[in-house]
């Protein structure tokens, strides 16, 4: 899934940032896969990506894990055997911001590479 929105910078937000309405986040959520990623209470994206087996979710955890160091923002990863589960929002403004969705296309556009077929 190409994305335009995994190709744009992370921002950093600040304290007097407010998170993003439903209404303002809709556009994003069109880039990111829907079959990964959901919003949960309007606060936080959830996503679940699937692998053929342990190796590939392994490695992919790693590259998101490199992605995170790389912009400073950090997801909560859950790896087990055939899933990698992350669940991101922007703790400075506990809720989300453009910056939770860019990393999440960024995160469909690593995938790729590794989707069962």
């Amino acid at each position: 899934m190409a994305s335009s929105l995994a190709d744009e910078a992370c921002e950093a937000c600040t304290s007097e940032d407010e998170p993003l309405t439903e209404a303002e986040y809709a556009e994003y959520l069109t880039e990111i896969d829907d079959d990964v990623w959901e919003v949960v209470n309007d606060h936080h994206l959830e996503g679940e990506y699937p692998f053929e087996d342990f190796r590939d979710a392994l490695e992919f955890t790693y590259e998101i894990g490199e992605l995170a160091e790389q912009e400073w923002h950090h997801p909560d990863i859950s790896l087990q055997w055939g899933e990698v589960r992350v669940e991101m929002w922007t703790h400075k403004i506990d809720g989300l911001h453009k910056t939770d969705f860019v990393m999440a296309a960024r995160m469909d556009r690593i995938h790729e590479e590794y989707a069962p077929e």
